[in-house]
């Protein structure tokens, strides 16, 4: 029901221009108390503790100390683990037995954007149903004066030994007998929360490395650079006549792929690769991939001809995460990227899904041109229109009587799909089909059509 939406929590925690709202420290310090009331509102033998980590954003200092005050203020203790990947938080949060999380990212966003997400003790983000009681304690705390100790009883905040060396290594144990000598690799690194841990993964590994955009200045992450310009990546890729190309998002839990050739290899394709080697093994759980609504059709019929199959969710790595704890299945992941191998990690990882590719490079002895070849895509046309107000969805169809004769002239022969982003003020049109003309045609249409709606929807009568 939409009353019991949350108006602060997306698809992916908190997000927003940092430092207005819903992105302001005072929110950040209300998340603070009220984590700290529900994760530890129980007796424990010892104070509480929640660790915190970050990417490269300017803002992201500013919103650390509003959150460890948050959580002081309650009586509850902060580990720094500074610039992680978000990964990587979820494995600290595990490893040293805290109670939660917190990521302070904006993921694949501008620089001005940050954000804020949580994973529970057991590493795993938040559904729904906790976000949503998370988001009535942030104002309800405010009344609360009993919630206040003094003295003692007020938490601390101190810094995490060598974060970065626990998550390494636990990367490190995904491929217990990957080599990489000879392997030569174009690294972007997106100015982001994976400028130091993927370059040293590679590294321990063997690989010759061409490392770029690794200087993160606080403004420059995500800026021309990273896995949602993939034309960066492959100029990269062959200037360094690098064997494959890897770029992650502003907090590593994504991955984009290049091949040798100048080809761009997106979550789809790494998701039919790495199923089919695990189906060809005995190793997919259930002989099932958790993806998307978003997700290439080409995915499904890959998979049913080897004797698999596709369990689709809504948009959004943390839908995939839970439904592939509920059905015990160990791979999936989303198209752009966000990709999760269960065997190792409890949610998205960019690097772990990409030595996962190199294994199967290095066992089959195989180019990355050719292993991507296991995946024939339908042809798909995406349109993002950016909107000042998310109207109902019905109500575009009933102004817009073209979407549905497209729907009807595509059915049995493809899709149309129209959603709101989680993350940002965005309508993104999927239109897929077998005729590329046509779909790009009717996608250009619907979004003219969408952007005269939507501006005389909202503006001021």
């Amino acid at each position: 029901m939409e009353n019991n939406r949350s108006r602060l929590f997306g698809t992916d925690g908190i997000r927003g221009i940092a430092n207005l709202e819903p992105m302001t420290p005072e929110n950040a310090f209300r998340l603070g108390r009220a984590a700290g009331h529900l994760f530890f509102g129980k007796k424990h033998s010892q104070r509480p503790c929640l660790i915190i980590g970050k990417d490269t954003r300017h803002s992201g200092s500013m919103l650390e100390a509003a959150l460890v005050a948050g959580l002081n203020s309650i009586g509850v203790d902060a580990s720094l683990a500074g610039v992680v990947p978000t990964p990587a938080v979820a494995l600290l949060t595990r490893q040293y037995k805290a109670q939660a999380g917190i990521v302070i990212s904006a993921s694949h966003n501008p620089a001005e954007d940050n954000g804020l997400k949580l994973f529970g003790s057991d590493g795993y983000k938040l559904d729904d149903k906790e976000e949503l009681h998370l988001e009535k304690l942030m104002f309800s705390l405010e009344t609360e004066d009993l919630l206040r100790p003094t003295g003692a009883d007020i938490g601390i905040c101190s810094p995490l030994h060598n974060p970065l060396d626990s998550y390494i290594a636990a990367v490190l144990k995904s491929v217990p007998s990957l080599s990489l000598k000879g392997t030569r690799i174009a690294v972007d690194c997106a100015n982001g929360a994976a400028t130091q841990s993927t370059p040293r993964i590679l590294e321990e590994l063997g690989a010759t490395l061409f490392t770029f955009h690794n200087v993160p200045d606080g403004v420059n992450i995500n800026k021309g650079c990273g896995s949602t310009h993939g034309e960066e990546l492959q100029r990269l890729t062959l200037k360094s006549q690098a064997h494959l190309g890897i770029a992650h998002d502003g907090d590593a839990d994504r991955l984009l792929l290049c091949d040798e050739q100048g080809n761009l290899i997106d979550g789809d394709e790494i998701l039919a690769m790495t199923a089919l080697d695990a189906l060809k093994h005995k190793k997919l759980a259930h002989q099932t991939v958790v993806t998307t609504i978003m997700s290439n059709c080409g995915l499904d019929a890959c998979l049913e001809a080897a004797g698999g199959k596709i369990l689709r969710t809504p948009v959004g790595d943390r839908y995939v995460i839970e439904a592939m704890k509920r059905g015990g299945f160990n791979i999936g992941g989303e198209q752009s990227g966000h990709l999760i191998f269960h065997d190792h990690s409890t949610t998205g990882d960019g690097i772990v899904a990409a030595l996962q590719v190199l294994r199967l490079m290095a066992e089959k002895k195989q180019p990355l041109s050719l292993l991507r070849t296991c995946l024939t895509k339908y042809p798909q046309a995406q349109r993002n229109l950016r909107v000042e107000e998310k109207i109902p969805l019905s109500l575009l169809r009933e102004k817009i009587p073209f979407i549905t004769k497209i729907e009807n002239q595509l059915q049995g022969k493809g899709r149309l799909l129209m959603r709101y982003s989680g993350t940002e003020s965005l309508l993104r049109l999927l239109i897929e089909g077998e005729d590329q003309v046509f779909i790009n045609h009717a996608a250009d249409e619907i979004t003219k059509l969408l952007t005269i709606v939507t501006r005389n929807e909202t503006e001021p009568i």
